[in-house]
């Protein structure tokens, strides 16, 4: 069984997650608290991990975590955290989880509120530290036991993201069977949340050719293997495959991501629309490909190798065929968003951390037009 470690160890293979008893001795947690999802725990799951710990008695759950983690969320798990005298933290479930674990993990230690420690403010200074937390991903898509981010929508209607290099997991246990089974329009939408990371991570403006290399290796799986795990959801090899690539996307976004992203964060903040984060950019992708074209002709031939496409290949239209096949939206519209709530999503996208390294300077008129015609 490999140990990754890149930024921080991965235990990855089938059956990683039963090293979970021993990651928590090693990180000398005795009262975890596991942060998770209401349908997770429905699914049988997660006292499919709960009953291999010796610690079950001392362990405190909780599965109140929404959709698109919140600020409120936060500081009831925070609460819960305190209240029931835990020492560490476990996340298990797709991104909202370990978003939503990690934000608790820093206020454990560091204290609140949330807002301070936003990085665009210089809030990174402020950060003391956090509780040991390990990650255990149910889907492929976010990538985020690898990242040292986390995206939070706060009660002021932002929607934030935190990104600090103690912020990582401790260790994350990806096991590709606890994935075994999963529904078909999700493994679509969290898998083409991991192929969006790995083109988007690619195409950022730093320079960071190891990050470029992992992201292309991430794409080539990605591509390869995302239909057939959205096909059949016992096909072990593609299971394995798509969370390689959600891992490596993570890895390569340490980079910076881009317009896609800032995109969907300021839609997935709408609380009443509950979007889902992979699917909207799995939607968004193809309108900031042509945006970005003009400025990205060398990347743009790197990414046609690795998805084993032709040199002068229609990326964008590529991108649109494969979500068709996996059953995705062909549009913003049909996700429920209209015209009207641009003005709204304008500024979140413009201020988003993402649209610092994008590869072309986007603009607020640049949004709105992209808004338009990803409809």
């Amino acid at each position: 069984m490999p140990l990754l470690t890149f930024q921080n160890p991965v235990r990855f293979d089938f059956g990683a997650v039963k090293k979970l008893p021993d990651a928590l001795k090693r990180q000398g947690i005795e009262r975890p608290f596991l942060v998770t999802d209401s349908g997770l725990r429905d699914s049988g799951l997660l006292e499919r991990i709960t009953d291999m710990l010796d610690t079950e008695s001392a362990a405190t759950v909780f599965d109140g975590t929404p959709g698109n983690p919140t600020e409120e969320a936060v500081i009831e798990a925070l609460q819960s955290y305190e209240g029931n005298d835990c020492d560490g933290v476990v996340c298990i479930g797709g991104g909202s989880p370990m978003d939503l674990g990690k934000a608790v993990a820093l206020m454990a230690v560091s204290g609140g509120p949330l807002a301070q420690y936003d990085p665009l403010q210089g809030g990174n200074k402020l950060v003391k530290g956090t509780a040991p937390l390990i990650a255990i991903p149910t889907t492929a898509g976010t990538g985020s036991e690898a990242s040292l981010g986390f995206v939070i929508s706060m009660t002021d209607g932002r929607k934030l993201t935190f990104a600090n290099p103690q912020f990582l997991p401790k260790l994350a246990i990806c096991d590709p069977e606890l994935t075994l089974g999963l529904p078909q329009r999700l493994t679509a939408a969290t898998g083409m949340d991991a192929i969006t990371h790995c083109i988007e991570a690619v195409l950022a403006s730093p320079s960071n050719p190891p990050a470029d290399g992992i992201g292309l290796d991430g794409l080539w799986r990605g591509w390869r293997h995302i239909r057939r795990a959205a096909e059949d959801g016992s096909d072990r090899n593609a299971r394995w495959e798509m969370m390689m690539a959600s891992t490596e996307g993570a890895l390569a976004f340490v980079k910076g991501l881009g317009a896609v992203h800032s995109m969907s964060h300021a839609a997935g903040r709408i609380k009443e629309l509950k979007l889902h984060h992979g699917t909207l950019n799995a939607v968004i992708l193809p309108t900031v490909l042509r945006f970005n074209e003009s400025v990205c002709s060398d990347p743009y031939l790197r990414l046609r190798q690795a998805m084993g496409l032709a040199p002068d290949a229609d990326l964008a239209r590529e991108i649109e065929k494969l979500n068709s096949d996996l059953g995705l939206p062909s549009g913003l519209a049909e996700m429920g968003l209209s015209e009207d709530l641009i003005k709204d999503m304008v500024p979140h996208a413009v201020s988003d951390l993402a649209t610092m390294t994008n590869p072309k300077q986007v603009s607020a008129e640049d949004y709105a037009k992209l808004y338009r015609s990803a409809m």
